[in-house]
């Protein structure tokens, strides 16, 4: 118990760090890219004096250090600023489209994991025959398709000629099949192979030839002691995937015209909306960060090894 809590400690205070790494790197991203806010907000003919009047009022007449140092006090009290252009807080704005993600993020998630598990151990049981090589090349096809290709070319064939499902928007629950396939496909062939991989790895140690030599069920065998042993590398991908879906739901947001952050976010980037860019890749960055820690902790919960290799 004190191992673990020990290995919990470390994990979450190697998050300081890097959190501070990835708001600087965020601020500079959207701060170096041409242009500012205030060319949205002002008018044609607007003179120099009200430009800067109004950037002395968003504090954009400051170095780009002062911005900082202004922008991550903010932030450490949970105030992510205000928005220049919606003249809304970042905190309500994202508190508004984030569900949205989560839902669509949420499934993906799910998919993924169900998917990815099962097809892992099908190949892995069928290993060498038509059925694993339909499964891997499915993922193979599944693991290089970029999700908004994905997502255009099932809205085609799904929406359109066929007509099964809504082609955008976010009515009713017919219309997050199709997103929750471009956004978590990639997510099934990644968890598959692992899966698959470390079953196969798994069920040629010794332990497994004595438990087939003393007679247990094959079908035992494989769900209790090989997958449930092949799952710690899994948990593993599946920590890192809880970050990165709900940033790859961005894209299929956009391709689906569906509310969320992603649409929240790109919106902002073009309007140059400083403070509700900043607070949207921020609270992404955090996700793929935390969702990396998740992953570790379980890791450690099932493989207790893990805890002494990560000293």
């Amino acid at each position: 118990m004190a191992a673990m809590t020990s290995f919990v400690l470390r994990r979450l205070l190697g998050v300081v760090p890097v959190f501070f790494v990835v708001s600087v790197t965020v601020f500079l991203l959207i701060h170096l890219v041409p242009g500012d806010p205030i060319d949205n907000l002002m008018r044609a003919g607007s003179s120099p004096a009200l430009r800067e009047q109004m950037a002395v009022k968003y504090g954009l007449d400051k170095s780009l250090f002062e911005q900082y140092v202004i922008w991550m006090g903010e932030v450490l009290t949970l105030d992510f600023g205000t928005s220049i252009i919606q003249a809304r807080p970042v905190g309500a704005l994202i508190a508004q489209n984030l569900p949205d993600s989560l839902l669509l993020g949420g499934s993906a998630f799910l998919f993924s994991t169900v998917a990815g598990i099962g097809g892992g151990v099908l190949a892995a049981r069928y290993y060498g025959t038509r059925i694993d090589s339909g499964i891997t090349t499915g993922i193979l096809l599944g693991s290089t398709v970029p999700s908004f290709w994905l997502g255009l070319l099932l809205i085609l064939v799904f929406a359109v000629w066929l007509g099964w499902v809504p082609v955008s928007g976010a009515r009713g629950w017919t219309s997050l099949i199709l997103p929750v396939i471009a956004a978590g496909l990639g997510g099934v062939a990644l968890v598959a192979r692992v899966t698959k991989v470390a079953m196969i790895e798994i069920g040629r140690q010794d332990f497994v030839m004595l438990l087939r030599a003393k007679g247990v069920p094959e079908h035992t065998i494989r769900l209790r002691h090989i997958l449930r042993h092949a799952l710690v590398p899994v948990i593993s991908i599946l920590g890192l995937r809880i970050g990165w879906i709900l940033g790859g739901a961005i894209t299929v947001e956009v391709v689906f015209a569906r509310p969320g952050l992603g649409s929240l976010l790109i919106r902002a980037l073009n309007q140059r909306d400083y403070p509700l860019v900043q607070g949207c890749l921020l609270m992404l960055a955090m996700a793929v960060i935390l969702g990396t820690v998740m992953g570790d902790i379980a890791q450690a919960a099932m493989d207790p090894r893990q805890r002494e290799t990560s000293k």
